[in-house]
């Protein structure tokens, strides 16, 4: 692929359409797979707190009564639930990509394939996110989270 000036006398590559639509189907699966890994992970967090509740309910049995053993296995609930944090995050980041590759596949389309008479340009502007990483937390056991 040989470097040429565009209209606006920026470098450009041309690319074949059908590697640009080729490209673009890609993208548009790996948006797919996302989607279907995000509902993945939803399902498991749903599961997760549904069980962490069945495990609250029993620990608060009165006939357990108050022994160090059932303080330390509360208390390890309880920080296990703050972990449900990592769903959020994960979901987040999920969002933030499949946002980063649509814009990306729209701009392919226009970019390489143009406009046709009488049709819209993808809607590639706004797309794009804000800001470059929605999630800045790099570790599990560094901040907090709120619950309900």
């Amino acid at each position: 692929m040989q470097s040429t000036l565009t209209k606006t006398g920026v470098p450009g590559v041309h690319v074949p359409v059908a590697v640009a639509a080729d490209l673009q189907d890609s993208l548009m699966v790996v948006m797919h797979d996302l989607h279907r890994l995000e509902g993945l992970l939803d399902h498991a967090a749903d599961k997760l707190l549904e069980n962490f509740s069945r495990a609250n309910d029993a620990l608060n049995d009165p006939l357990l009564g108050e022994s160090e053993e059932v303080a330390r296995v509360r208390a390890a609930l309880r920080q296990s639930v703050t972990e449900l944090q990592f769903q959020d995050m994960a979901s987040q980041l999920i969002g933030h990509t499949t946002k980063v590759l649509q814009a990306c596949a729209f701009r392919l389309a226009a970019e390489t394939m143009g406009d046709d008479d009488g049709e819209e340009a993808a809607p590639f502007m706004g797309i794009e996110p804000e800001r470059p990483n929605p999630v800045t937390q790099s570790e599990m056991d560094a901040g907090s989270i709120e619950l309900f």
